[in-house]
């Protein structure tokens, strides 16, 4: 048994589980044990319906709303069992602080977080809020509506069906984010060369409808990540990297991101793969195996991605990961997901049909790019090669064979690269 995210250890009683109370209040719920060490060793407590009362006293005197909680005896009498359910009254506060969870540890909310919870509290999210800028525009909006509902008349009354207008109110932030003259972060966009020191090309796309921002990432994806072959008297469009994986993981930045943290959606492009990377982490309530999983979806917020699905742009059933994942099913190179509690970063490989390659074959094959150059040496100090230097050199032979790499130079100075 070890600590984690949602279970706490304490070997005696002392006021510091007050924050972590709190902290569970917050989110997700969790158990703290008291009489039980950091190790998980089972220490015990004595007088234990004192210590009962201890425990409940210090929450009821210290945390602000009244959290949701049981207390329990466990271990034949020796260990306090105290399970704490998620609250919806936040924030709860000790000490006037709010706090949370990080991996093992408990620690006080920063202000964008706070704010946070207390719409969370209200039952309200940052998208419903007024904005200050109240002098927008929706010509793109509009049209790409036209194109996909056929409105021929965008008035207010559509703006009040898609719920960015309302009488009392006027716009909200969701209105801002998609106006023409929109007051947030767009989507910031570099292809780079053989590293990241040297751009090729650079555009920021913001002061404009995010949607348009998202059309004119999809175009410089076009650019880089598409041709087209001729067969015979036919001409079709081949994707180097699946159009379908870029488009959700673009729209899925969108739609799930933290709006209140001024930061651009970042998009970074290289020779062999893709990194979008979008602010805040997942939302509360989804662990990283549901996300991976699409079990189900919780947008963060849900006017935008309602409006999104009015444009076939998402599914409403929290498709998208699975659908980032199964554009990949004929390739044996796979998308790959980071996730913090700030950001959550998609990464899109090309795709790679080398089927005739074993196994061991293939790890070396993503260990390599077909622009940058690497050493044996640079080949052997990556943490996911298992091989010695003699299997690793015989494979990259037999690769070279296959038409799967190039090998220049000799000695020392051989260089490997994918063809």
């Amino acid at each position: 048994m070890k600590e984690n995210k949602k279970l706490e250890f304490k070997s005696e009683i002392t006021n510091t589980f007050l924050k972590t109370v709190s902290a569970f209040s917050n989110y997700d719920g969790g158990t703290i044990l008291f009489g039980v060490e950091d190790s998980g060793k089972v220490t015990g407590l004595n007088n234990i319906n004192q210590k009962c009362l201890e425990i409940e006293n210090k929450i009821n005197d210290s945390i602000r709303p009244q959290p949701d909680y049981t207390l329990s005896v466990e271990e034949s009498g020796k260990v306090i069992a105290l399970r704490v359910n998620p609250g919806r009254n936040t924030p709860y506060l000790y000490k006037s602080k709010a706090y949370k969870r990080n991996d093992t540890a408990t620690i006080e909310v920063d202000h964008f977080e706070l704010n946070r919870l207390i719409l969370k509290g209200e039952n309200k999210e940052y998208e419903e809020l007024h904005t200050a800028n109240q002098n927008l525009t929706f010509e793109f909006l509009a049209k790409k509506l036209k194109e996909k509902s056929g409105i021929e008349s965008f008035n207010h009354d559509v703006l009040k069906t898609l719920e960015l207008y309302s009488d009392n109110n006027g716009f909200n932030n969701a209105a801002d984010i998609l106006s023409d003259n929109s007051s947030f972060p767009g989507i910031d966009v570099a292809r780079f060369g053989e590293s990241i020191n040297i751009f090729l090309k650079r555009k920021t796309f913001e002061h404009q409808s995010i949607l348009k921002s998202y059309y004119d990432s999809l175009e410089m994806y076009r650019d880089y990540y598409q041709y087209e072959e001729i067969d015979g008297s036919d001409r079709k469009t081949v994707s180097t990297i699946p159009e379908e994986a870029f488009r959700e993981a673009v729209a899925n930045a969108i739609v799930h991101r933290t709006w209140d943290v001024q930061a651009h959606i970042r998009i970074s492009m290289f020779d062999d793969h893709i990194e979008i990377l979008s602010v805040g982490g997942l939302p509360d309530g989804i662990d990283k195996n549901e996300y991976l999983e699409g079990k189900f979806s919780v947008p963060r917020n849900p006017i935008l991605a309602n409006v999104f699905h009015r444009l076939d742009l998402i599914e409403k059933f929290g498709t998208g990961i699975r659908r980032i994942i199964q554009s990949y099913s004929n390739s044996q190179s796979k998308p790959s997901f980071q996730i913090s509690d700030n950001y959550i970063q998609v990464n899109l490989p090309l795709i790679q049909k080398q089927s005739n390659l074993t196994n061991d074959e293939r790890i070396i094959y993503n260990l390599l790019s077909k622009n940058v150059k690497k050493s044996m040496s640079e080949i052997m100090s990556s943490s996911s090669l298992k091989f010695g230097k003699s299997k690793t050199n015989e494979l990259l032979k037999k690769m070279e064979e296959k038409g799967a790499v190039v090998i220049e130079g000799t000695g020392r100075g051989t260089k490997y690269r994918l063809r």
